[in-house]
């Protein structure tokens, strides 16, 4: 996997050696020699990673991170600083400002790479995400990245699974107040439990006695359920092998022991952020997608919906030999409604109307709004002698119960007329809508407040 990496050092030796490590795996590599440098490439949408160093004159890798992760153009570009400080405080103000990982130096060229390539898949999906979610945005929703980074993610679900109590008491310890932190000793009743559960992290100990603890990290990737749950892996100093193959496994970070309290806090605190940044992402997309095919005012589909799926279902039906009814509802003298007391009232009947006709129907069914005062059901599996008593149950509810308009209780009457058809043997929606459109013609002119049915 291909990725721009910005490689950020006053020292040009070091920029030399990097870029050339980095080319050599096919990386599109670019340079800066200081902080200002660097916030003008990331600026210009120029890179995909950043290995920042920390020991520059001026502006310092600490204060360039900062700044890269409070401007919403770059907040989301993860930064790995490269620094020949080792210590947990460094690492701790490094964490802080909101950096990714440590590379400390000499660079090691496996762990480098590891963590580049880990880095660039998360990217990859992060920015996909951010694409589709582009749109839901520019329509007024919230930006998930301001949402995110304005969470100190306290509160956040931790799965812990290691078999050492001393070490889960130690991790427990360290997190109480900032998170909740369920110990599963049993590596298999860990996965059990990140199914059902609504987890904000999995805390997997490299260590496991009687388990690959690889092989559980590769089974928490592979499963829909817990695919998207970052994993933070606790390893002690020999396991580097075993770290660099988790990351390739798709281990979001690591820690080495001795841990340190503050350091383990400010990863775990990086995980659910950049998770719940994801999950907001994914609601956003989602909510876009809503806004496509739902009707905003009465939640029910709308007519893009409809039209976009009845051929299936009608397809659908023809192939088994199943029937398929089609019910259009349309208000009556719904325009009376408007003139009298005013279109917030029109829309108050509009939305409790739809509540209705779903109180009626089965949750199989597809109920749509068509635009104005008009909607239709679609009742797979359901013959005509069917689809006209729950015709009828739905004239009769909309006519048995007055409509409220005001928050006093001011409540007005409604009816419906109601054209029904059955999927004949042709396997045309459009026929079958004109033949629903037909029969709701006769109930508007044999008196409304009817149901009339055109058969095949």
């Amino acid at each position: 996997m291909s990725a721009r990496i910005l490689v950020v050092d006053d020292v040009v030796p070091n920029l030399k050696l990097l870029e050339a490590r980095l080319t050599a795996e096919y990386f599109d590599v670019t340079t800066a020699t200081n902080g200002p440098e660097a916030l003008a490439a990331c600026g210009r949408e120029e890179c995909d990673i950043i290995l920042l160093d920390v020991m520059m004159p001026g502006m310092d890798g600490f204060e360039t991170c900062r700044r890269l992760k409070r401007d919403p153009l770059t907040a989301h570009i993860p930064v790995v600083m490269v620094t020949a400080l080792d210590q947990p405080a460094d690492r701790l103000k490094g964490l802080e400002a909101g950096a990714d990982d440590f590379l400390t130096k000499p660079i090691d060229e496996m762990t480098l790479i590891a963590r580049v390539r880990s880095l660039a898949r998360l990217k990859l999906v992060l920015d996909e995400l951010r694409s589709r979610a582009a749109t839901a945005v520019s329509l007024g929703m919230p930006d998930p990245l301001a949402h995110a980074l304005a969470q100190d993610c306290h509160g956040g679900r931790i799965l812990l699974v290691d078999d050492r109590i001393s070490s889960a008491d130690q991790i427990t310890v360290a997190m109480r107040g900032k998170a909740t932190v369920d110990v599963e000793r049993d590596p298999q009743e860990a996965l059990v439990k990140g199914i059902a559960g609504d987890y904000d992290l999995f805390i997997v100990s490299l260590g496991l006695n009687d388990f690959d603890a690889l092989r559980l990290c590769s089974q928490i990737r592979s499963l829909e359920r817990t695919r998207q749950l970052p994993i933070l892996c606790i390893a002690e100093m020999e396991d580097r092998p075993r770290v660099l193959r988790a990351l390739d496994l798709g281990v979001n970070d690591f820690l080495l022991r001795p841990m340190d309290a503050n350091e383990l806090r400010a990863r775990v605190r990086t995980q659910i952020r950049r998770k719940r940044y994801a999950d907001a992402l994914r609601e956003n997309v989602q909510a876009s997608i809503e806004l496509a095919v739902v009707d905003p005012l009465t939640g029910v589909h709308n007519r893009r919906y409809f039209e976009s799926h009845l051929s299936a279902l009608v397809s659908e039906a023809a192939d088994r030999g199943r029937p398929l009814a089609l019910m259009i509802l349309d208000i009556d003298h719904f325009k009376g409604v408007n003139d009298t007391h005013g279109h917030g009232a029109g829309d108050v009947v509009l939305k409790n109307f739809a509540e209705r006709i779903r109180k009626v129907i089965r949750t199989s069914d597809l109920v749509c709004r068509l635009g104005g005062e008009e909607f239709v059901v679609v009742m797979p599996d359901t013959p005509m002698e069917i689809a006209t008593k729950v015709a009828e149950r739905v004239r009769g509810e909309i006519e048995r119960n007055r409509f409220p308009i005001t928050d006093d209780g001011r409540a007005i009457d409604v009816t419906v007329s109601i054209g029904l058809a059955e999927r004949g043997r042709e396997a045309e929606p459009d026929s079958l809508f004109r033949r629903a459109d037909r029969a709701l013609y006769r109930s508007k002119t044999g008196g409304r407040n009817r149901v009339s049915a055109d058969a095949a």
